[in-house]
């Protein structure tokens, strides 16, 4: 897919990632294309898998969330069988953020949005901890977080 985008391709989706509420017609004057073009430009980027979604950021004080934490987690066993069970029950947590599969000492790493400290130790010891196929956990808490675009990679 890298090869089908060009330099507007890149600059459409640099523009999304930053604001996904750009009408049509601001992101047309920003990317230097008229409006039909655009429009045409970011249909096809979602047909080619290059656009998957658009998504809103909230603040999470806004919905009582004091701490969010990243919970290392060792596995017992590797196989692929209780990779993909982990996999699926940390998409049932609803204060599950992400889960990254992960090559190295760390099998998963879980970032996770609690109400508090009290919530935060179920979380990781009740919740994750508590599955026989874990056999170590380790909580960090996450002080400040940034979030860049994904750009295309340079070699």
């Amino acid at each position: 897919m890298q090869d089908r985008l060009d330099r507007i391709d890149d600059a459409i989706l640099a523009e999304l990632q930053n604001d996904a509420w750009l009408s049509n017609k601001e992101l047309a004057k920003r990317v230097h294309l008229a409006p039909s073009s655009c429009l045409e430009r970011v249909r096809r980027l979602r047909e080619l898998g290059a656009l998957t979604g658009f998504h809103a950021s909230v603040d999470p004080r806004a919905l009582g969330i004091g701490i969010q934490a990243l919970i290392a987690v060792q596995m017992r066993t590797h196989d692929s069988t209780r990779v993909h069970e982990f996999l699926d029950l940390a998409a049932t947590v609803p204060e599950v953020v992400a889960v990254f599969y992960l090559a190295g000492k760390t099998d998963f790493l879980v970032h996770v949005a609690v109400a508090d400290s009290d919530h935060l130790r179920t979380m990781a010891i009740d919740t994750i901890g508590a599955l026989p196929e874990v056999a170590h956990v380790e909580t960090s808490l996450i002080f400040d977080q940034r979030r860049n675009p994904v750009r295309r990679a340079i070699r």
